[in-house]
């Protein structure tokens, strides 16, 4: 693809995410997620691979259908109210639907079934697109939306999505797949926090683009798309494998890496809010999320791949890509954590 045409295709995505940033009003919001998604469309199928031609009817029939749904509610609730600002939706069948709607263009639980096939058929640079860039536009949506909407379907979305994001992602083998699992679970922690805190929200999924840009960022590096491709990575690149391992540690949400801070700093504010049954039952979830990282950790620095050459280690070529993004994700994913107190000040 002409390198003028991807600098028009992502501007057109900046321009969309910004014009739904700056929206109030429902229809110009509706504008922006729909120049977002028409935006991104060339960028999936430009490799013209029959899979990731279907990763990209999918990706669109998905978000149509959201758009769609939004831009009725809106209007339904214009028709009742004669109000198309977004602070004054206030029909309970419109707010109920925008929410799904908003749930469904993310990829929330149970609307999450078009996001393992999609990430599956694009590549690890598209795939980062998609997972981080790509929730940017509806979050401000669902920020102003979440203290309208029910606190029960909030609850249960991010419930939902927690449980099914750690335990779908047990049996896959394919990395894309897992960081889709892992991008439907994190999102659960998000909604689920957002109408007691938006503040949180908004850490939780600056966290999240940090953390997956490092590990998308590490893959696309090993060129690797498999678990079982990563058992040579440890011949290959040792110290950029050992950050690796160690930033799938922090997406689990161990300490003392950076992804502790937002569930910490979540299950804190559940339980100031009397759900502590709410935080034990996401907190439990999240063990499953962290078995498949471990499971990957176990790939990468202790098995050894099959090897029938006469030689035990592979050819450790010259890389020439770019590594400074990965070097400044991969410190900010490790080394975060001593900010805690700095940022509950400031959400607090």
């Amino acid at each position: 693809m002409s390198p003028y045409v991807i600098m028009i295709l992502l501007s057109s995505l900046g321009l969309g995410t910004t014009l739904t940033f700056m929206s109030s009003h429902w229809l110009l919001a509706w504008m922006g997620l729909g120049i977002n998604t028409l935006a991104i469309l060339p960028l999936m199928a430009q490799h013209h691979h029959p899979r990731a031609v279907e990763a990209t009817t999918k990706y669109f029939l998905a978000q149509a259908a959201a758009a769609a749904t939004i831009l009725f509610a809106s209007t339904m609730n214009a028709w009742t109210t004669g109000e198309w600002n977004i602070c004054c939706l206030t029909d309970p069948t419109a707010i109920t639907l925008t929410t799904m709607a908003l749930a469904l263009k993310v990829g929330l639980a149970p609307m999450h079934f078009w996001m393992p096939p999609v990430m599956q058929g694009l590549d690890l640079t598209t795939g980062l697109i998609m997972s981080t860039w790509q929730k940017l536009a509806p979050f401000p949506l669902i920020i102003q939306m979440a203290p309208l909407a029910h606190p029960q379907l909030l609850i249960t979305l991010g419930l939902m999505s927690v449980f099914i994001g750690g335990w779908a992602g047990l049996n896959q083998t394919q990395l894309r797949k897992i960081l889709a699992y892992s991008s439907i679970a994190h999102l659960g922690w998000m909604i689920a926090i957002a109408q007691f805190k938006p503040e949180l929200t908004t850490l939780t999924l600056l966290m999240y683009i940090i953390m997956t840009s490092a590990t998308f960022l590490t893959f696309k590096l090993m060129e690797a798309t498999k678990i079982n491709t990563l058992a040579m990575s440890w011949p290959k690149t040792p110290i950029i494998t050992a950050t690796a391992a160690l930033t799938l540690l922090s997406l689990g949400g161990l300490p003392p890496l950076t992804g502790f801070m937002p569930k910490w700093l979540i299950l804190q504010e559940l339980t100031t809010q009397n759900l502590p049954l709410t935080a034990t039952i996401m907190a439990l979830s999240a063990l499953l999320s962290l078995y498949f990282y471990l499971r990957l950790c176990y790939a990468m620095t202790l098995t050894i791949s099959p090897n029938t050459n006469n030689s035990s280690t592979p050819w450790r070529l010259q890389n020439n890509q770019n590594t400074i993004h990965l070097t400044t994700f991969m410190t900010a994913t490790l080394l975060l954590l001593p900010l805690t107190p700095m940022v509950q000040a400031l959400v607090s």
